[in-house]
């Protein structure tokens, strides 16, 4: 049975990227929008697009396969957008000094193997998940982080927003020990997005959390391991970008998961909420 909500979640993720393909294809007014939210867009194709949302379908089954695709591409995503913001030199995040903050057990270590890599996770059953070792792990809270201001060439968070109550001070946290000039880039996935309730399904939590929690309960006969208000809260694409805009460093906000030219979703109030799914802020440090 949760192998095949796996399967039924996969074919609605691949739905969902294709309609939005064809959304973006008939608004080519709204290609003033790139340059406003996304200065420096690296490319995503569709292909690259359904490839990742495919993979989703391994996240509780097969970790290794879905964090693996998932670390190389987020590194290839830092990459460009160091290049284009920051240095263009072609070595991009080699040797520079980053930041996983909430970087579980440590799967996006080999990806980062070329830098000095330091993954920050405040549970130690997550540290200790996929029984790696070899990585730079340390243990901390995300709103107080345990490094020197201006410490990290790099500081970046993926999917940890939506898990905890106080996403703000940790975003603040991860703008004062970036160095001056470097980059903070924080994604999340929005609440109102298909994905907001994560594993509880794809519209449960559209009638509320705590509804979505108790219908995976009574259907699967345990607790969710996101549970609605203790380690999943609704963060919307509006609360992210006002946020990101009022501390004034905002480079770019973009979907995580769709190709470049569906981007413009980013600016439409309302449509966002749907529509973005995961949405990437870039800031200057």
């Amino acid at each position: 049975m949760a192998l095949r909500r796996e399967v039924l979640a996969n074919a609605f993720q691949v739905a969902f990227a294709a309609a939005t393909l064809r959304v973006g294809g008939i608004a080519p007014a709204h290609q003033q929008y790139l340059h406003c939210y996304v200065p420096y867009p690296p490319p995503r194709h569709v292909d690259t697009s359904l490839r990742l949302l495919r993979s989703f379908a391994y996240e509780q089954f097969r970790p290794a396969v879905f964090y693996s695709g998932l670390a190389r591409d987020t590194r290839s995503l830092l990459d460009a957008l160091w290049q284009d913001t920051t240095s263009p030199s072609p070595a991009g995040l080699t040797g520079r000094a980053v930041l996983d903050v909430g970087g579980g057990p440590g799967y996006f270590a080999d990806a980062f193997a070329d830098t000095f890599y330091v993954g920050m996770e405040p549970d130690v059953s997550e540290l200790s998940a996929a029984g790696l070792s070899g990585y730079g792990a340390v243990r901390g809270d995300g709103a107080h982080l345990p490094f020197a201001d201006g410490s990290f060439d790099l500081v970046y968070s993926s999917n940890v927003a939506e898990h905890i109550p106080n996403w703000r001070a940790m975003g603040e946290e991860m703008l004062r020990v970036v160095k001056p000039g470097g980059l903070v880039v924080l994604s999340y996935t929005v609440w109102l997005g298909p994905f907001g309730g994560h594993e509880t399904g794809l519209w449960e939590h559209y009638i509320g959390g705590e509804f979505a929690r108790r219908h995976y309960e009574r259907k699967h006969g345990r607790r969710p391991k996101n549970v609605w208000g203790t380690s999943l809260f609704a963060v919307s694409a509006r609360e992210g970008l006002k946020w990101a805009e009022t501390i004034g460093r905002l480079l770019a906000a973009f979907p995580r998961y769709h190709p470049h030219w569906a981007w413009w979703l980013t600016r439409v109030p309302v449509l966002r909420e749907f529509a973005v799914s995961n949405l990437v802020l870039v800031l200057r440090g």
